[in-house]
């Protein structure tokens, strides 16, 4: 061994644990990295780079793939950093942006000039909305061009056939998939014409140049002496396929992941790649990173056992370097604003004991699991952010419930009467504004009479869809609906709006999950009148609550398990542990079991540094204000109760 070379090996050793050290220095061939959660899985691969520098493997012959193009950059300067010298000329990228680099030297042979345009979302959704007018299918029936844009990239990533994938999500819509189908059909012909190619194109177009042109394969082949990939557990089939022909002229091929942090199915993530991956390359050496540096023993515990229920995986077993510290909290409280008070509560604790707020996170399966949550901030004024979607009642669909409830209570409001004429086929902003003006700028509502009034102002079109609509309203003042604002609500979704979600959104039961929630809401107020005042008051100290958390740099954060996914925070609560919401009951449905729900638990615990709250209410409002009974999480019943601290906090 040179002295050059020694002490290359020196700087690694010091650098890098036992299970690291091996990884990074694993011999040629197939190697399969199993990096648990917080083990420095970035570092491993950061370091093999180095290593293989120092090795003498030109740059320009490594191929690292991630799933950020930050990622990439920060990692390649910790490799300069790590090997004391140039990395540059290694190609390291995302997939699209790596596809994207071959094509520009092969487009031709694709039928593409090598200038083509790149198209983004927006000029994608810009060509299917031009297409759905020039079919005159522009009617509020239809789809929006952004969800049929959400399924065609949808489809694409995970390799379904679209005529299959648009009939599942459409299905019950009153929509004509052939029409659909003549969508997609003009938009790959506007496409072509304009020589261009969306995002889903690069990496389908990055695939079918390999497969149809092998000469250009293994061109890339034989380049790519080593190819190193981030996150496998994320890949789609595409992807996967991408990677197994390139690396076949070498084999020299390591993947790095974490079958336990596989969450992404619904954005087309195959699980399957990753616990595949040992009979695709049976002489894979195999590693697992285990020491784990971001969390104390006691949080470890909790999901080293979690995630042993799950069948099927590469079994590893998180080991703590850091010492002990406090045993997981696990609150049983009375309902959801009960476990609003108690994290306010609890994140005063910590406030006072000296952990700043952007060093705290709440965590909760979905969206709309946080809105109690909100509320108690908002009314607290503390600081915080929510990066898992709008602010709960800025939401564009709890503003359409809303706008009827407002007409109904108010008939000179203007606003809500234009917001709500427009969620029906053939209102635009000019018909809602002459409706309106044909009405005196007003819109009575209580008599026969007066509904009949508005009925006759309204196009022929909208008059035949209309009387549902004209029973809720004809039940909001003959049946007391106005003291039971979330029964008109709830009438309405059968009535028009869950048709209407399904045809404008591509996440209907998302939204229709909200609209629940804002049901429920509503049940502690006496009338509607009750209800928008405080909605009103709400969404004024919302706006506040955004300026205060904009202007503060020390804000909690709330996020979805999915979004935090690669984070970490010194404290961490996880939200509504009740079976049916975490676990999700819908997605334990779609999936036939509850394993991928078990992997976002487990996601969630190991975002916890120092300290872990699990909030369990045992109790759920139902839209007629009575309760159903949750049963606890089989997250935690699975869990010995001497790993956690039981609290049952009183409701006062």
């Amino acid at each position: 061994m040179t002295e050059t070379a020694a002490a290359a090996e020196g700087i690694f050793r010091k650098a890098l644990n036992d299970e690291q050290y091996a990884a990074v220095t694993a011999p040629d061939g197939p190697v399969f990295v199993l990096a648990a959660a917080g083990t420095g899985k970035t570092r491993t691969l950061v370091y093999r780079v180095a290593y293989l520098v120092e090795k003498g493997i030109d740059p320009s012959r490594i191929l690292l793939l991630t799933f950020t193009n930050r990622a990439a950059r920060e990692m390649l300067d910790r490799a300069e950093r790590a090997a004391g010298r140039a990395v540059s000329g290694l190609w390291g990228g995302t997939f699209h942006h790596m596809a994207n680099r071959i094509l520009r030297r092969y487009a031709p042979l694709l039928g593409f000039k090598p200038d083509y345009t790149i198209l983004d979302r927006d000029d994608s959704v810009s060509l299917i909305r031009e297409i759905i007018s020039r079919l005159k299918l522009k009617d509020k029936r239809f789809p929006k061009a952004e969800v049929l844009m959400s399924f065609h990239s949808a489809a694409a990533n995970g390799g379904a056939a679209l005529r299959d994938y648009v009939q599942a999500r459409l299905d019950g819509a009153a929509v004509d998939i052939e029409d659909v189908l003549r969508v997609y059909s003009g938009y790959a012909d506007r496409k072509a014409g304009l020589g261009a190619m969306d995002f889903d194109d690069l990496l389908l177009n990055g695939l079918r140049l390999f497969k149809e042109h092998g000469e250009v394969l293994r061109r890339f082949q034989e380049q790519f002496l080593h190819v190193l990939v981030d996150e496998y557990q994320d890949t789609n089939p595409i992807q996967a396929e991408w990677i197994d022909l390139i690396a076949a002229g070498h084999g020299n091929l390591l993947v790095v992941g974490d079958d336990f942090q596989s969450i992404y199915s619904w954005r087309g993530a195959d699980y399957r790649n990753i616990l595949s991956f040992p009979e695709r390359y049976p002489a894979a050496a195999l590693f697992k990173i285990e020491t784990n540096y971001r969390s104390t023993p006691e949080i470890l515990q909790i999901a080293n056992r979690c995630i042993a229920g799950n069948p099927g995986q590469f079994q590893k077993t998180l080991r703590a370097v850091r010492p002990s510290g406090a045993r997981p909290s696990l609150a049983v409280l009375r309902d959801g604003e009960h476990q609003a008070r108690y994290v306010v509560e609890q994140i005063g604790n910590l406030r006072r004991s000296g952990v700043a707020l952007k060093d705290i996170a709440v965590l909760y399966r979905a969206h709309f699991h946080a809105m109690d949550l909100q509320l108690a901030l908002v009314r607290e004024r503390l600081p915080h952010v929510v990066t898992s979607g709008v602010r709960f009642f800025e939401q564009a669909h709890i503003k359409d419930a809303c706008s009827l409830l407002r007409l109904l209570n108010n008939p000179s409001d203007e606003i809500a009467f234009a917001r709500f004429l427009q969620l029906f086929p053939g209102i635009g902003p000019r018909t809602a504004a002459r409706i309106w003006a044909k009405l005196n700028g007003r819109v009575e509502l209580d008599t026969p009479a007066r509904r009949k009034l508005l009925f006759d102002c309204l196009p022929p079109a909208l008059q035949a869809e209309w009387p549902p609509i004209q029973d809720i309203m004809a039940a909001y003042h003959d049946q007391n609906l106005s003291e039971d604002p979330g029964e008109a609500i709830h009438l309405f979704l059968e009535a028009f709006y869950a048709g209407h979600l399904a045809e404008q959104y591509d996440d209907p039961q998302h939204r229709m999950d909200d609209i629940q929630e804002l049901i429920f809401f509503t049940s502690d107020f006496e009338s509607n009148a009750d209800f928008l005042g405080e909605m009103a008051l709400i969404s004024n100290l919302d706006a506040e609550a955004e300026t205060l958390a904009r202007e503060s740099k020390d804000s909690v954060r709330l996020s979805t398990v999915h979004q935090a996914k690669g984070l970490e925070w010194k404290a961490v609560f996880v939200l509504w542990l009740g079976d049916g919401l975490f676990p999700s009951s819908r997605s334990i449905s779609e999936q036939g079991n509850d394993s991928e729900e078990r992997r976002l638990f487990y996601v969630a615990v190991t975002r916890a540094c120092d300290r872990l709250f699990l909030c369990a209410p045992q109790v759920r409002r139902a839209a007629d204000g009575s309760c159903n009974f949750l049963a606890p999480s089989r997250f935690l019943t699975e869990l010995p109760q001497n790993l956690m601290r039981t609290e049952r906090i009183p409701y006062l």
